[in-house]
């Protein structure tokens, strides 16, 4: 590829070149690129992005274009600044053009593409697949969405079913209250506990009832017969 830059330069210097010298430069470009995707050397000028980008094209456009089987012709453009040249690939499958741009002394790279020829059909096919791919995506995206927002009715529903089945937690009894109640029962029935406090003395053989407590009085569900 130095050398073919190299050439151009020379015959750049006595003036400038001919289409079909420029074709002939490109054709030439072609087939040494062919021959070093071939070769598997295409790692080799990984620190020149152009001829690298342009390798990896070509190498791509092979899985369409086929088995390479030379060039028809192609076509030049002269600039101020650049020299395009396409370049007319043929191939087993598909034919393709290799648009070389190079300066205008014809010494630097500045790209490489490789645009392969599809028939109107296949253009069509392709066109319609990715259409196709495109709205698929985006509705499996929305029949996601719908699917996790209709879950959130049925995590509401088991909240809160989880909340009515959980038993209501009884209120721990107070204490003072208690108390207040022992001593309203006794109040009401002090005779009584006086008359108890006296049996449970002479039962126990004391001399006085100052041992012994009352704090409560409740009535026996049983009846007379079964306390007897």
């Amino acid at each position: 590829m130095a050398c073919l830059a190299a050439c151009g330069q020379e015959e750049a210097v006595s003036g400038p070149i001919s289409e079909e010298q420029a074709i002939q430069i490109g054709t030439t470009i072609v087939d040494q690129m062919n021959a070093i995707v071939a070769g598997n050397a295409v790692e080799q000028y990984a620190d020149q992005p152009i001829l690298y980008n342009g390798f990896i094209g070509w190498q791509d456009a092979l899985e369409d274009i086929g088995t390479y089987e030379g060039t028809s012709g192609g076509s030049v453009s002269f600039d101020d600044d650049e020299v395009v040249i396409n370049v007319e690939v043929l191939g087993s499958s598909h034919n393709a053009t290799v648009e070389i741009i190079l300066d205008s002394a014809l010494v630097s790279y500045m790209g490489i593409t490789t645009n392969v020829h599809y028939s109107t059909g296949e253009i069509m096919v392709k066109a319609g697949m990715n259409t196709l791919i495109g709205m698929g995506t985006v509705f499996a995206v929305l029949i996601l969405i719908s699917l996790i927002i209709s879950c959130f009715t049925f995590i509401s529903k088991f909240e809160q079913k989880q909340k009515t089945e959980a038993p209501a937690a009884a209120p721990a009894a107070d204490p003072v209250v208690e108390q207040i109640a022992e001593k309203e029962e006794l109040s009401d029935d002090t005779e009584l506990v006086a008359v108890i406090a006296a049996a449970i003395a002479a039962y126990e053989g004391a001399a006085s009832t100052d041992g012994f407590v009352v704090r409560s009085i409740r009535k026996s569900n049983k009846s007379k017969w079964q306390n007897a």
